[in-house]
């Protein structure tokens, strides 16, 4: 049913949910629409449509490529990025970390690298969780004794990696600690095909990590969420709600790749 320009009064309001409905109706196409087609799926009459679109041509929120189509504006490109740029990780995650960590009731870290190691940016946990140790927002860890460590280790080429166990020699920390390349080099290939990754007790004794990866809009991996916990309490249940979160945090940034 089309929307006849002089049947309502034009609030403010209206003008808005019209120009949307015209974005949205643009957005499902590639290539440029015609007048008659937008007002069809927007459902509004073609004067409504044309006067509101030559508005939005004005602002560079649509383009007219020639007389009577019009594709999406490079405006909605250029707020995009300013809001992409305000939207840190951690904004994005931290309600997620909340939620997951008032599930487990574990502690629950958010790391990014930096060079050879990760860096705990944001953590969600409670002072009753049993922890052994607990590694302040701004610890660093060994990407090879890491959880997420790992995750990042698994997306480098393989010459990245043998550089990686030259420049550090691999070092342990105790007797669970991953120290030959070969045991490392396996351990990625599991990393890569799970979607997740493990520290088994590799960088303090009694505390044992699984993590997932965060990715933005590119697909590029940008940091980890994992859980940390006391090495007979970690529960193999929280794997999937760990993995969801990581998943839910990513499409907050954008990311549309598989989940």
């Amino acid at each position: 049913m089309k929307i006849d320009p002089v049947e309502a009064p034009k609030t403010s309001i209206q003008v808005i949910e019209r120009m949307v409905a015209l974005l949205d109706a643009l957005a499902n196409y590639t290539d440029p629409v015609s007048l008659k087609e937008l007002s069809k799926v927007s459902g509004l009459h073609p004067s409504t449509a044309h006067r509101i679109l030559n508005d939005m041509v004005i602002t560079r929120f649509v383009d007219r490529v020639e007389p009577g189509t019009y594709r999406l504006g490079m405006r909605l490109l250029e707020l995009g990025n300013v809001v992409k740029s305000r939207l840190s990780v951690r904004e994005a995650a931290l309600d997620y970390m909340r939620s997951l960590h008032k599930k487990t009731q574990q502690t629950i870290n958010l790391s990014v690298r930096q060079g050879d190691e990760i860096v705990y940016i944001d953590r969600a946990f409670s002072e009753r969780s049993g922890m052994q140790v607990v590694r302040a927002i701004g610890g660093r860890g060994p990407l090879h004794l890491t959880s997420t460590g790992k995750l990042f280790l698994s997306v480098d080429e393989p010459k990245a990696i043998r550089a990686y166990a030259t420049r550090t020699g691999l070092a342990g920390h105790n007797k669970n600690s991953i120290t030959d390349l070969g045991k490392l080099e396996r351990e990625l290939s599991v990393v890569r095909t799970r979607g997740y990754a493990r520290d088994n007790e590799e960088l303090e004794l009694g505390v044992r990590c699984m993590a997932a990866g965060i990715h933005d809009d590119s697909g590029k991996l940008i940091a980890g969420l994992s859980i940390s916990a006391p090495a007979d309490r970690l529960q193999e249940e929280w794997l999937e709600d760990l993995v969801s979160t990581a998943s839910q945090i990513s499409a907050t940034l954008g990311y549309t790749g598989p989940v």
